[in-house]
């Protein structure tokens, strides 16, 4: 068994409405991310300085060495930077969410004691702001253990959010199996909050942004310029507005957007955005609350998490009495996409298409005729009872009956094989005229005609069990 574990699928085509507050058409999540004094430094018991988002032009780690230059850099953003974007948002009255490195937050005392007095919400950024993508998976829920300890021990309340930021593959599990967050933000798949299954645990997920993020001011391509960073929030925030129930995350530091030149653009962006109707500023923990009550979590027996006895005796039917194509379908790369009707009938229909002729053939031999012998004796399969049900095939009259028999015995030895057609896209009346014009086919079109049909049964069946 081959499985897949990315999802591709998302929401898919029909996202679910996010029925903001108050009818807002966008909910906008400002993210201040504190790290100063949480970065890589000797002084912090790592090995290397830090190099990474800052304004020095390819930066990279001095080994056992103090970097002087990046930290008077990161000192800026704590000393003046923070306060700067302080007075910005409590002089505008907008809620931020804090993504706080637990060890900055324990050698910034005064800072923090200003996000508590913002009434702003502070969530956990990680014990350190250092690269967690070798980190043994053991060491690193040991870290994410303290992390909460030393959070509640500073803040005065544990952290109800979560990002890591440099995170590693087992950062989203490792985090949701602790059953201590409303909510993870290490993603960047949507443009809406949705829930992962991890284990026992359904957890909220609020995707996070690497482009709506002044740290593009320290990365290429990048912005160079405050006007560059507003313009695309700008556009952003134009776009999610028109397409409407879309979250707009903000990602900012204090040491890059806390720059004079810098956060003049975020100002005007911010004036923008506030001239608008139909805006809900939020913190993260108030879009999660929101997420939990309007879109709770149901979970539902996926596809791809079946065993094989399981998925066959659900699916075997969905190709008419031919099991093999589920037993097909199971050996598959199933994954996230499969776990609705389009995906698994997607996985079904591989099977069927590349069987060899006379296995497809033996499929069509197996559907029934329509309004005949075996409808007339109830020995249908409930899927084709219920079928032929929806276009009043069981209810026909003597004469429409005996013309359906005529037309099936015609058909059928012409042709090989039943008449075949999905009866749900079809009334009775167009159905005959089917059967008619299609009776005239060249036996090699009406075997793919009929194979199409087949297909399209498939996915109407599956469309009855499945999202």
């Amino acid at each position: 068994m081959i499985r897949y574990p990315r999802d591709f699928r998302g929401n898919g085509r029909n996202p679910p409405q996010a029925n903001w507050p108050n009818g807002a058409r966008i909910a906008i999540s400002l993210v201040l991310n504190y790290e100063e004094g949480g970065e890589n430094n000797l002084l912090h018991g790592d090995k290397q300085s830090e190099a990474f988002l800052s304004d020095i032009a390819g930066a990279a780690p001095w080994p056992g060495m103090r970097h002087w230059n990046m930290e008077s850099i990161y000192d800026y953003g704590a000393r003046a930077g923070f306060w700067r974007l302080h007075r910005l948002f409590t002089g505008l009255g907008l809620p931020v969410t804090i993504y706080g490195v637990t060890s900055a937050l324990a050698r910034n005392p005064e800072q923090v004691e200003a996000m508590k007095e913002a009434g702003w919400e502070i969530a956990s950024h990680g014990l350190k702001w250092v690269d967690h993508r070798d980190m043994d998976p053991a060491e690193e829920a040991r870290q994410i253990a303290e992390s909460i300890r030393l959070h509640t021990e500073v803040v005065g309340a544990p952290p109800r959010g979560w990002y890591t930021g440099r995170c590693s593959m087992n950062t989203v599990r490792l985090t949701a199996e602790t059953g201590a967050f409303d909510w993870i933000s290490d993603t960047y798949d949507d443009d809406l909050p949705h829930w992962a299954e991890i284990g026992d645990r359904d957890q909220l997920v609020i995707p996070y942004t690497l482009e709506a993020n002044d740290m593009r001011f320290a990365t290429a391509p990048g912005y160079t310029d405050g006007q560059q960073f507003e313009t695309y929030l700008r556009d952003t925030f134009d776009t999610l507005m028109e397409e409407g129930g879309r979250m707009f995350s903000i990602g900012l530091h204090n040491r890059l957007i806390g720059r004079p030149g810098k956060m003049a653009g975020l100002k005007r962006f911010l004036d923008y955005a506030m001239a608008h109707d139909g805006v809900w500023f939020a913190t993260r923990g108030q879009i999660a609350a929101h997420w939990a009550q309007t879109h709770p979590h149901r979970r539902i027996e996926r596809p791809s998490q079946m065993d094989r006895a399981r998925f066959v005796a659900l699916y075997g039917g969905i190709f008419e009495h031919s099991p093999w194509i589920a037993e097909g379908a199971f050996d598959l790369e199933l994954g996230p996409a499969h776990d609705c009707a389009v995906g698994l009938h997607n996985a079904l229909a591989r099977i069927f298409r590349s069987a060899p002729p006379e296995a497809r053939l033996g499929v069509l031999k197996a559907h029934p005729d329509l309004a005949g012998k075996l409808a007339a004796a109830k020995r249908l399969t409930a899927e084709s009872t219920a079928e032929q049900a929806s276009a009043a095939l069981d209810a026909l009259t003597d004469e429409e009956r005996a013309k359906f028999t005529e037309l099936n015995e015609t058909y059928t030895a012409r042709h090989g094989f039943p008449f075949i057609i999905a009866v749900r896209d079809h009334s009775k009346a167009s159905i005959l005229q089917a059967f008619q014009t299609r009776i005239a086919n060249d036996t090699p079109t009406e075997f793919q005609t009929a194979c199409a049909q087949v297909e399209r049964i498939a996915l109407l069946r599956l469309k009855a069990l499945l999202p």
